[in-house]
């Protein structure tokens, strides 16, 4: 197959440099698998050009080496060619005042010596990092909390087809582990700008850094971190350490002592298949321990490789939902986005669904976990939660009848006087029956009952605010909530699984917490503080046992957020709840999480694992049985009437024979019609009962 391709290649590029059975242990760090068939090294970009052009025309696969410090190669032949950049164009770093002009093959480490001997910062902190420019862009290659992107202001390449991209500005978009280019992009230039230090400084600092990557990164060779990190605070090597995964090995593939997200070939002898299968060894024993599957960091020549890694320990498929049609809708957008991409860096694998009207979707029957980010309507108030549960799907939070009460602020508030729980005087207005509430006092607070991320909430602080601040609320609901103003400390507890965390202290800059302290910042920035800076110990506790009490009295699950007045003499009164709380930047659930050692990542994938662990909700009758589906259900009405209606035709034809035949069929033909109105009189009856 190689000879072949080769020809077919020499035929077209006379002048370009093909090898054959080119050894993994010269084109990577690693140096698993056998060799590559044919590899290509273009001299010039021309070249390139065309060489990109004619192998994806011709529908020959090509995969693209650098340094190779982050390739796995392969043990079969692979089917197609690699190519390499060649030629002194490539390699060149050049400088020009704070620009650092660099060819897509030259080396990261020549990059940092060339910058710290200028003087310049960027990059000192990525010293001892391998692999070329163009591999470093393309994974945004980082350590230290610095990553090479935040540098480089224009890229220049090749795409597939042959044809020459540049991006700057906007089209630079990075992420942890990823750049703005394609699978098939060759990069042949990178654009730097760096700032301007002492060349005393920025050594001090390369040096620091190999010293301190050299004393926890093992030698031997390897392709670097084997595995992409969760977060900052989840790393994958301590993931990897705490499941004692340190020092096994599979035939020549060791898992290192010293780090183990690294995987060092002992042997330099080893299959690409022996590294596999550690892989899996590791993403199996993470996933069990940990809830989160790791993924990949390093690039297999192997197009299956991937593939095979992840289908032996599959994640599990989460359906986040986003968006609804309440006043909410841009909060959801925004918090649902964050969710699906805590859940994606946690490796589940995620499909993101707008869901403007309340329907079951496709993507819903086909995942494993439903997880609804959807603020206000019928995201929240249990009307999709209900649609769910009748038809066997498992979601995320809180079931119908939860999400109900704890949307409801007026249900709330009988709840929390039923069960005796602290909270502020109340009533409620309608359209009908609105008169000023003489015995709450003034300020006020209106609120619709049914709204969310501080809609529909206004403070009366005059008596003559009052016909206004109905008439402003009333075009939002029929029913308001009104309370007493409590002054004091406004905090929020999340409670996750029954436990609370540690209450987040706001403080809005007009001393009322409504939607612009919350998100717009018109009248100033609101400030939050995690643990409270305002509130006693003792105080701290005491809401976060009512949080706890609110949870399981309303039946929640995973997740619920209680807001909470504390007022000057100490006692917390509960405001209200919400059983799908906010997950944006600004959001308090992973404010407070976060202080508590749990990050965004490992507090999504703890609340999906809640759900696959609990039985099916389903909708029960008195008794307990399952109810059955609504066009079951139908056709068993239909069929019960029917005989009714045979049964009652039978007597009623039974009594007028009867009668004509001069025997007493009156009884039989009264019978009859009793049952054919049975029915209708059991409905009429039930209407005239008293209320």
């Amino acid at each position: 197959m190689s000879g072949d391709l080769k020809k077919r290649i020499k035929a077209v590029f006379p002048g370009l440099l093909c090898r054959e059975n080119v050894s993994y242990k010269e084109l990577t760090t690693l140096g698993v698998g056998a060799s590559l068939p044919l590899l290509l090294e273009p001299n010039a970009p021309e070249e390139l050009a065309k060489l990109l052009k004619f192998l994806t025309s011709s529908g020959i696969p090509y995969f693209i080496f650098g340094g190779g410090s982050n390739v796995i190669g392969m043990d079969a032949p692979y089917n197609g060619a690699g190519i390499r950049l060649a030629g002194a164009e490539f390699s060149k770093i050049e400088v020009r005042d704070d620009h650092f002009i660099c060819g897509g093959r030259a080396l990261l480490p020549e990059l940092v010596r060339t910058a710290a001997e200028h003087g310049f910062a960027g990059v000192s902190k990525l010293a001892g990092i391998p692999g070329t420019i163009g591999g470093a862009v393309k994974m945004n290659a980082g350590a230290n909390g610095t990553a090479i992107g935040n540098s480089v202001i224009a890229v220049h390449g090749f795409k597939a087809d042959g044809k020459p991209f540049v991006l700057e500005g906007k089209d630079l978009s990075w992420d942890y582990r990823k750049g703005p280019l394609s699978a098939g992009d060759v990069v042949t230039k990178v654009v730097l700008k760096l700032f301007k230090s002492s060349p005393e400084t920025e050594q001090a600092i390369v040096t620091e850094t190999l010293a301190a990557r050299r004393e926890r990164e093992p030698n031997g060779r390897s392709a670097g971190c084997a595995f992409r990190n969760i977060s900052q605070s989840e790393p994958a090597g301590k993931l990897i350490d705490q499941c004692g995964l340190k020092g096994m090995r599979c035939e020549g593939m060791q898992i290192s002592e010293k780090h183990a997200n690294f995987i060092v070939n002992l042997t330099g002898e080893t299959m690409a298949e022996d590294y596999l299968r550690l892989l899996i060894y590791i993403r199996r024993a993470v996933s069990s321990r940990h809830n989160f599957f790791l993924k990949l960091e390093q690039i297999p020549v192997d197009p299956g490789f991937e593939e095979k890694l992840y289908s032996e320990v599959p994640a599990i498929k989460v359906n986040v939902l986003y968006g609804g049609n309440s006043s909410e809708r841009e909060v959801s957008l925004r918090s649902g986005a964050a969710v699906a991409k805590a859940l994606e860096n946690a490796g589940f694998e995620v499909e993101l669904t707008d869901v403007p009207k309340c329907r079951i979707t496709p993507s819903m029957k086909q995942c494993d976990v439903i997880y609804p980010v959807l603020h206000g309507g019928f995201g929240e108030d249990g009307t999709l939660q209900k649609m769910l549960e009748n038809e066997g799907l498992r979601f995320t939070c809180s079931g119908s009848a939860a999400c109900r009460v704890v949307m409801d602020k007026i249900l709330t508030k009988r709840l929390l006087d039923k069960t005796k729980m602290p909270t502020a005087p109340w009533k409620t207005v309608t359209r009908s029956n609105c008169d000023f509430p003489e015995e709450l006092g003034l300020p006020l607070i209106l609120k619709v009952p049914c709204e969310g991320s501080t809609v529909g909430i206004i403070k009366v602080d005059r008596r003559e605010d009052w016909e206004q601040a109905l008439e402003e609320e009333f075009k939002m609901a029929d029913e308001l909530l009104v309370e007493s103003f409590i002054k004091g400390v406004e905090i929020s507890v999340p409670v996750i699984s029954g436990e609370a965390l540690e209450p987040v202290e706001i403080r809005s800059p007009k001393g009322f917490y409504d939607y612009d302290a919350k998100y717009v910042y018109k009248d100033g920035h609101t400030q939050y503080f995690c643990p409270s800076e305002s509130l006693k110990k003792e105080e701290i506790e005491h809401a976060k046992k009512l949080a706890e009490a609110f949870y399981f009295v309303t039946g929640c699950s995973d997740l619920v957020r209680v807001d909470f007045i504390v007022s000057p003499d100490g006692t917390p009164y509960i405001l209200e709840g919400n059983a799908l709380p906010g997950c944006t930047a600004t959001s308090l659930v992973p404010k407070s999480a976060a202080v508590g050692g749990i990050c965004f990542e490992k507090l999504t994938a703890h609340i999906v694992y809640s759900a696959m662990k609990r039985p099916l909700r389903s909708v029960q009758d008195n008794s307990g049985a399952r109810v059955l589906s609504g066009y079951l259900s139908g056709i068993c009405i239909w069929m019960f009437r029917l005989t009714l209606v045979l049964c009652a035709l039978v007597l009623a034809t039974n009594g007028i024979i009867a009668l004509f035949t001069g025997l007493p069929g009156w009884p039989l033909v009264i019978a009859g019609m009793l049952m054919v109105f049975t029915e209708f009189i059991f409905t009429w009856l039930k209407s005239m009962r008293k209320k």
